[in-house]
């Protein structure tokens, strides 16, 4: 798209090509809500001035008390000429009878090349470091002080405002938007004319956005806290390269049209990602609706669900084999399509699959209504202040609120605290709106008298029975202490929504004067309340922009006893006891890019998402998390309880986090990874069945419990022996010269051995901390410690346990007759670190960033006494105090045990990041170079025998015969975690699980 500019009075108007003459939009809030705590934008807006000062002002003025706020912007023309930064927290609202236009001029100076923001989404001092650890290079000028976003970047915002980019700024991006949960972008128009993109790192929700021109629509990476991102019923038109290019975004596409552009969407070269589209339409894409990268990637998982191509010659386009899935006609619809990894059934190993079912259509068919309902105009909206409604924090406003409800069909919350003492019940037709969760609550006093002691539920808020009731903005807190209490009973139908709402409690919440009982008060009880959201009785609707983190609820969102349709869309429930996500008697719904969080503290026993009884349930783009910090074994994500047609494509369960930080050392974006994922993905309990993969695109679970799957069993090779067990969670194992097993079981600080003679005995028990260990050639355990901060070595006499001798580091001495100690499992692929090439606009791919990484020097080392064994000195990073409640990382402290080679053999070791096993040569100071791919499964440990075969531990245990086929697969009762080759005759294949050790002989 062109764009030029025109002197009209004392106004520039921009003179529209017919692609940008297409974009006319209305106001969304054509008058300013009354709300005496927000900021009104001061500026000029006739598009000369420069009112890139006034913008600021306003956000910074926002901003001021640390919790964020609302900032108007009224209608008009706000030229800029640098970046403008929007604080944590701070939510931006275009008002008046057109929307507000945010405009960088032709040629503005730091915008012709590289990425230069127009608006920037900014972050906080998360980790108390006093120094931005890695300040977004996207600021025009350049600005080290800011802070990119991070997992703890809350709802930030932006609403009815467009963007205009003029000529000569082929580096400019409108809104750089890298934020955690409850950010969006909304009722935005982006004209990018010459520029490279209208958004640049997306997060969490966008709904009703249109791209017009530009080099691309929109280009993002990996999210800050790396959660799914979720477009809306939106469109993208006339993109020079491509409408969306992306990776590791977990991209969610809900009524998305593409139109006249090369690509719909291009996952970048050497990158994978789980892209998931319902109700996407590609027009005139000429060379490929989708362009798929790292096609053998078990992390790149494809699907769609009712896509339609029009003059789309190619649907999906394979970048690295070539291969095409075409469309079949200029019309055609595509009911179904999911590519990777694909399970045909419960218990079995994935293999990669296409599955496509699509037909070709006489007519192009009218596009999907909109999935998210327009809320009412503003000038219907009922301020409930000017009802009697105090929002004052002190006055008990349930009578006044009430009242409001059942006189008014819509009312507004300006940004206060609503103190309730009783359910607040909405009509089957009520719509309620505040602008800001984080600042606008209905909360209930701690201990209230109708709340106490044991009883049924007893909601905060209540809908009618059926009916279109609308909950839009609002925060919701039920107090620290009302055992009774359930946030919000939705009893809604089918055309109902709630939007944007925040269940207070945990991460993000600011507690009131009239609730003050916080986490740390005896009294608070965790997992003593009803579930936060509790949608029941024929209840349903549309749920987006959801987060639900109060860990004293018993869950985050329970659906029970309906069958009405539901459609969830980027829910967060995190940091509950028992279950994040509960299901039960429930059909016909959907949940798309739902993500769940377990806390070491909030969540250690909890699974993510419980289904009991249910039926015709589908998951798209689902994560299930637990943090890096977590210290105990589960057993699965997902239980399953006598349900079926349950429908799970692109599953992601993981344990790893990204964080930046800085230190004596320097300052950087760094990558942990836990050692305490979920076991499984899945978990039938009635069938008796589980699923160890835990990346895959596609399982269909069968519609009925048969009696024949109730005998079935967990299958379990037939020579695997088990020798051991009741262990909490073992790892770090080696073997002595003559194959004696020795490995620790970490929460009990034990270190055991293992002979066929000697069975299990405990060599160590002493509190120090042991986590993974080796042992040299005099028969000494060189073990690795997370005590002190930056980590502790020392050596021990398994004769002699109590003579612990501790081992300083040294400068590296370049191999010199000692062999190499290595972390059997890696997490390495650049994710947070927004490396894309401001010249070439390309990112590295995930095994060059691995690569980098591994061949990077470590200049200290640990020598164990005899010096055989060189330890080198990984960076270890910390959070927390020093002692030992504080957080230790490093890739050594990651690993599930140490592998070793003498500099100038080679070691095989595993890239969990890209579920890939590399064969590398092993230089001096810990460097490994020259990697080659030698399994296409790995995460978390492998080794080679003396015959040259390599085993993979990934579920189960693959066996790779030397020149890289697969031979067999060996089946174990638990998840193996760490392998090791040792025993009397050095044939035998320990296999490490959390709580048993097995063998096989070899």
């Amino acid at each position: 798209m062109t764009m030029k500019w025109l002197l009209s009075g004392a106004v520039l108007l921009p003179v529209l090509s017919p692609v940008a003459a297409f974009a006319k939009t209305n106001s969304v809030y054509l008058t300013r809500p009354d709300d005496p705590r927000a900021i009104t934008v001061k500026g000029v807006g006739d598009g000369r001035a420069d009112d890139s000062v006034a913008l600021q002002q306003a956000i910074d003025a926002a901003a001021a008390g640390g919790q964020g706020g609302v900032v108007f912007v009224p209608s008009g023309r706000y030229r800029i000429s640098r970046t403008i930064f929007v604080r944590s927290a701070v939510r931006l609202f275009g008002i008046g009878p057109t929307r507000p236009e945010i405009v960088l001029a032709d040629n503005s100076a730091g915008y012709a090349s590289g990425v230069a923001a127009m608006l920037s989404f900014t972050g906080e001092d998360q980790y108390r470091v006093g120094k931005a650890p890695v300040p977004p290079p996207t600021s025009v000028p350049f600005d080290p002080a800011i802070f990119d976003a991070t997992s703890s970047t809350f709802y930030s915002a932006l609403s009815n405002i467009d963007f205009w980019i003029g000529d000569g700024n082929a580096g400019a991006v409108a809104v750089r938007f890298r934020v955690a949960q409850h950010g969006y972008l909304r009722h935005v128009d982006f004209h990018i004319g010459s520029g490279l993109a209208g958004v640049y790192q997306a997060g969490n929700e966008f709904e009703d956005l249109r791209f017009f021109g530009g080099r691309y629509g929109i280009i993002s990476e990996k999210t800050s806290p790396a959660w799914q991102f979720t477009l809306i019923d939106s469109e993208f038109r006339g993109q020079r390269d491509a409408a969306i290019r992306e990776h590791e975004v977990d991209l969610t596409l809900v009524n998305v049209a593409i139109r006249d552009t090369p690509v719909g969407i291009e996952i970048d070269r050497g990158h994978s990602d789980s892209l998931w589209g319902k109700d996407v339409r590609f027009e005139n894409v000429t060379r490929a609706g989708v362009v798929v990268s790292a096609e053998n990637s078990v992390f790149t998982q494809i699907g769609f669900d009712n896509a339609v191509g029009v003059n789309t010659p190619t649907f999906v386009r394979f970048r690295d084999s070539g291969k095409t899935v075409a469309g079949a006609g200029p019309r055609y619809r595509v009911a179904d399509f999911s590519y990777g990894l694909k399970l045909p059934a419960l218990g079995t190993i994935g293999a990669y699959a296409t599955d496509v079912t699509m037909a070709p259509l006489a007519r192009v068919p009218v596009r999907a209504t909109p999935a998210i309902r327009a809320l009412p105009p503003v000038g219907d909206w009922a301020n409930v202040r000017d009802l009697g409604v105090k929002g004052d924090d002190t006055t008990d406003d349930t009578a006044a609120l009430q009242r409001a409800i059942d006189t008014h069909r819509v009312l507004y919350f300006p940004t206060g605290r609503y103190r309730v003492s009783d359910t607040v019940k909405l009509r089957a037709d009520t719509v309620l709106i505040a602008l800001h969760p984080g600042l606008t609550h209905l909360y209930l006093v701690d201990q209230t008298a109708g709340y106490a002691g044991v009883g049924p539920p007893k909601a905060l808020v209540e809908s009618a029975r059926g009916g279109n009731a609308i909950v839009s903005g609002l925060g919701l807190w039920t107090g620290g202490v009302n055992p009774r209490a359930t946030a919000l009973l939705w009893r809604a139908g089918a055309a109902s929504m709630v939007n944007d709402v925040k269940i207070q409690g945990g991460g993000g919440t600011a507690l009131t004067k009239g609730s003050p009982i916080g986490f740390g008060d005896p009294r608070a009880r965790f997992d003593g309340q009803s579930p936060s959201i509790w949608v029941t009785d024929g209840g349903g609707g549309t749920f987006a922009a959801i987060w639900s983190p109060n860990t004293l609820a018993s869950s985050g969102f329970h659906v029970s006893n309906t069958k009405t349709p539901g459609h969830v869309y980027q829910l967060s429930a995190e940091h509950h006891y028992r279950a994040e996500i509960v299901l039960d008697h429930v059909e016909n719904w959907e949940f798309l890019a739902p993500q769940t969080e377990q806390e070491v503290r909030d969540g250690v026993d909890a699974i993510s998402t419980e289904i009991r009884h249910s039926r015709n349930i589908l998951f798209a783009n689902y994560h299930a998390y637990r943090v890096t910090r977590s210290i105990k074994p589960m057993d699965a994500a997902v239980k399953l309880y006598d349900s079926g047609d349950i429908r799970f494509r692109n599953v992601h369960v993981n344990a790893e986090s990204g964080f930046a930080s800085c230190d004596a050392k320097g300052c950087g974006t760094y990558l942990r990874a836990s050692k305490y994922p979920f076991e499984t993905a899945i978990k039938d309990i009635t069938r008796r069945q589980e699923v160890r993969e835990r990346e895959f695109a596609r399982l269909d679970v069968p519609p009925a419990v048969t009696s024949a799957a109730l005998a079935s069993a967990i299958p379990v090779s037939t020579d695997v022996r088990k020798l051991a067990d009741g262990f909490y969670s073992i790892a770090g194992g080696a073997v002595d010269a003559h194959g004696k097993l020795y490995f620790i079981d970490r929460h009990f600080q034990r270190i055991h051995g293992w002979t066929k003679a000697e069975g299990l005995s405990i060599v160590a028990d002493a509190p120090l901390d042991p986590v993974n260990l080796a042992v040299d050639r005099s028969g000494h355990l060189l073990v690795l410690s997370s005590a002190g901060r930056d980590a502790t070595v020392y050596s021990l006499d398994p004769a002699k346990p109590a003579a612990v001798q501790v081992i300083a580091p040294t400068p590296a001495a370049g191999g010199k007759g000692a062999a190499t100690l290595l972390p059997v499992n890696v997490w390495a692929n650049g994710e947070f670190a927004d490396r894309i090439d401001p010249t070439t606009y390309q990112f590295p791919t995930m095994a060059d960033m691995f690569a980098t990484k591994m061949a990077e020097p470590k200049p200290e080392e640990y020598r164990s006494p005899d010096g055989s064994l060189s330890l080198p000195a990984f960076r270890v990073w910390n959070q927390g105090p020093d002692d030992h409640q504080g957080w230790r990382w490093s890739d050594t402290l990651d690993a599930y045990g140490l592998v070793s080679a003498a500099p100038g053999a080679r070691v095989v070791l595993t890239n969990a990041s890209e579920n890939r096993t590399y064969d590398g040569l092993v230089g001096d100071q810990g460097r490994v170079t020259d990697l080659k791919i030698v399994a296409d499964r790995g995460g978390e440990s492998a080794v080679r025998d003396a015959a040259g075969q390599l085993y993979v531990a990934n579920g189960q245990v693959f066996v790779y015969a030397a020149d890289g086929t697969l031979r067999r697969r060996i089946d174990t009762p638990e998840r193996p975690l760490q392998l090791v080759i040792g025993g009397d005759d050095n044939h035998t294949l320990f296999i490490l699980t959390h709580h048993a050790l097995y063998a096989v002989a070899i």
